[in-house]
């Protein structure tokens, strides 16, 4: 059991063991042993976690992500998943309303910033953020939020993208490895990279942070071929982006893969721009760069992932 942003070690007596506690400040980690004296201590920032990819059980995180900007969230997200072991259970206590990063009038402490999140958009971000079987409830002001980590990936999305790239759904293969078109007979990443629009091969974090690239899926389920899934999940998942889409308004939108938009959206619709948009954000559809699409080519891929970064 992780304990996110543990502060002194209030929640640990009540919480399953073995326990890790987890905080970026240095004189709470020293208080957590009067506590929960078998606790494992590691002072660490919440965003940028230390550990191996699924070396953690369950996670709790009460009243420790309310400090991270909205738009932030989503990636501490992504890195809470990677930790996490399929299946892992997680609960997190947030704060309601709609609101980013302001101080309260009624703050005890003052200088400190609070995020507030409409359950809507939380469930939204929860779902991208690879968690399954959410459940959301806000008693007295609080959100709490239960799920479970997916064999998926997870978005890495942000403020300020300058394109976000969105694939069908992830293979088993990319959700186990953790990156998007990951196998490495996919085009994606090659087409990427002569495009030049990233400069470090399957790296989405990278692609997220120095280049403003983000990376999400149109259905969240993970399977060996696409046409498993079903027209309602595609449609689910047009919904979903167009709430993920309209709040953070990345400047153009990539579908990739041209078999989903017309499962879900236009039947007839052709590679390029898209009359439809998603979260009223550009929108534009290119081939799948699967192997298996080879008529097709890393090329003509590079010319699409160009042509879509530039509306």
């Amino acid at each position: 059991m992780l304990d996110l942003g543990c502060g002194p070690g209030w929640s640990l007596p009540e919480l399953p063991t073995p326990q890790i506690a987890l905080d970026v400040t240095g004189a709470f980690i020293d208080r957590v042993a009067g506590y929960a004296p078998d606790a494992l201590r590691v002072q660490a920032d919440l965003e940028h976690l230390p550990f191996r990819r699924g070396a953690i059980g369950a996670a709790w995180a009460s009243r420790s992500l309310i400090h991270v900007p909205r738009s932030s969230l989503p990636l501490a997200l992504w890195d809470l998943h990677r930790s996490l072991r399929v299946g892992g259970p997680i609960h997190l206590t947030l704060l309601t309303g709609d609101t980013d990063f302001c101080e309260l009038a009624d703050d005890e402490f003052g200088g400190r910033r609070f995020a507030r999140w409409p359950a809507a958009l939380l469930g939204v971000v929860l779902e991208g953020a690879g968690f399954g079987d959410v459940v959301i409830s806000e008693p007295d002001q609080l959100l709490i939020a239960t799920a479970r980590r997916r064999r998926t990936l997870a978005d890495t999305v942000g403020g300020d993208m300058s394109l976000l790239c969105v694939g069908l759904n992830p293979s088993p293969y990319a959700a186990d490895v953790g990156v998007g078109f990951g196998r490495p007979g996919n085009r994606f990443w090659p087409a990427a990279l002569e495009a030049g629009i990233v400069t470090a091969d399957r790296d989405p974090i990278d692609a997220l942070r120095r280049h403003g690239v983000g990376m999400t899926d149109v259905v969240k389920r993970a399977t060996p071929r696409a046409d498993e899934i079903t027209k309602i999940e595609f449609e689910h998942g047009i919904e979903r982006l167009d709430a993920l889409c309209g709040w953070l308004q990345p400047r153009a939108v990539c579908i990739v893969g041209l078999s989903g938009w017309r499962a879900a959206v236009d039947r007839k619709a052709v590679v390029g721009p898209q009359e439809r948009r998603l979260g009223g954000c550009p929108t534009f559809v290119m081939h799948n760069p699967s192997g298996l699409n080879a008529h097709v080519t890393v090329a003509d891929l590079a010319e699409q992932l160009r042509s879509a970064a530039a509306p």
